[in-house]
């Protein structure tokens, strides 16, 4: 089949999760021709009634000051808050093999919260309505990228479902398995982490309080994450788990009935926050670290994690995506404005220089958090209680390391 006129564009954006829909979203403005492709459907419009106290989605980000900034200027962050959120404003770190910890707040740091646990299916849900009442960017979903290729100025993406879409540059948004990346052969670096992660959501005996916590143990770290059940105070008693762990580790965890898995729960977080009574269902997914030698190439660009992949234990991931969606977004509109092609080299390179370094400097950081805590040694146990507890009697460098997560200005 040959491409129509009709799907022909200046962008294309595959994937459609927060960071594909947040890129889509920036260029609505650009005066660009912008289409979004996604393998699924899309998604429906889902009320705040159909969201009962037992059907929280497994999967949430904990969105940080700049992504919640990035969403307040598209315009979607009232929808998000109009459905359930939790604003967390303390959190509880410690090592299980000792006495170190550091507790972060939002008082002490005099910012009105620490950062937002949402659902990922709100959020996308929210942007995806943002586009459609916009109405600029043209959606092909379901839609599956079966192949690419360059033929003079356009990329020409044949999908499954026997389509041919053509493009000035393609936006690679689609995960950390990117397809996208992989037809152009971008050279990765990975390794695995050799650690799996177990995500669910619990209903706890006690409150959670707005209170994040994140216990580091020789097998992996476990967070428990803060949820509300509706937009407003709501049931505190609900918190999303993300626990990483050795494979086999956590393939017993997966295996374990419900009662049983909430009673090694309640152990391995020391009753934080009382007995575990309920848990929903477990989902268990790899953990490995890729980062792209380039972001782009030709006119093929990455974004979020199709560039970079990370450990979840400080939950940096989709920050990072977004940031580079803005990024992204504001040197194609400069170089937009200087006269230059969308897929214009300068324009790339500019978005490389804005974001790698960043991201590099976040995954060496988790890199580091990740073998310090799972050395076994006598010695390292030690320092690393040390460095915990001398860290939190040291307000200055916990309010440097508490803002750099938040997305502040140190």
């Amino acid at each position: 089949m040959k491409p129509s006129k009709k799907n022909d564009f200046d962008v294309i954006v595959v994937g459609a999760g927060m960071v594909g829909l947040t890129v889509a979203s920036l260029l609505q403005d650009s005066q660009l021709r912008v289409a979004l492709v996604d393998k699924n459907q899309v998604p429906t419009e889902t009320k705040a009634d159909e969201h009962d106290q037992m059907k929280f989605d497994a999967r949430v980000s904990a969105l940080n000051a700049s992504s919640r900034e990035i969403f307040m200027q598209l315009g979607v962050w009232n929808l998000i808050e109009k459905e359930r959120h939790c604003d967390f404003h303390k959190m509880h770190v410690w090592d299980a093999d000792g006495t170190g910890s550091i507790m972060f707040s939002a008082d002490d740091l005099a910012v009105p919260r620490l950062g937002t646990i949402v659902e990922n299916s709100l959020v996308v849900d929210a942007l995806m309505q943002h586009l459609k009442w916009k109405g600029d960017v043209e959606l092909f979903c379901p839609c599956s990228v079966t192949s690419l290729n360059e033929f003079d100025d356009w990329i020409t993406l044949n999908t499954a479902e026997r389509r041919v879409l053509r493009a000035k540059l393609v936006i690679a948004a689609d995960g950390a398995n990117s397809k996208i990346r992989e037809f152009s052969k971008f050279r990765v670096r990975e390794w695995e982490y050799n650690h799996h992660a177990i995500v669910a959501t619990v209903r706890t005996e006690m409150p959670h309080q707005k209170t994040a916590l994140q216990r580091f143990m020789p097998t992996g770290p476990i967070a428990l994450l803060p949820l509300s059940s509706d937009a407003g105070v709501g049931c505190q008693e609900y918190s999303s788990i993300v626990w990483s762990a050795e494979p086999s580790y956590a393939q017993s965890l997966i295996n374990l009935s419900d009662k049983d898995f909430c009673r090694e729960l309640t152990k391995c977080s020391e009753a934080s926050f009382g007995e575990v009574t309920y848990c929903g269902p477990r989902y268990l997914f790899p953990l490995r670290q890729r980062h792209s030698v380039n972001y782009s190439k030709s006119r093929v660009v990455l974004v979020g994690d199709a560039a970079h992949s990370i450990h979840p234990l400080a939950g940096q991931g989709v920050n990072l995506g977004l940031l580079d969606a803005e990024a992204l977004s504001k040197e194609i509109k400069r170089g937009l404005s200087a006269g230059r092609e969308v897929s214009d080299p300068v324009i790339m390179n500019r978005y490389q220089r804005a974001r790698k370094v960043d991201n590099l400097g976040m995954m060496a950081l988790m890199e580091g958090f990740k073998r310090v805590f799972e050395a076994d040694t006598l010695a390292v146990r030690w320092l690393r209680n040390f460095g915990m507890s001398s860290i939190n009697d040291l307000r200055s460098v916990k309010k440097f390391l508490a803002r750099r997560a938040m997305g502040l200005d140190s």
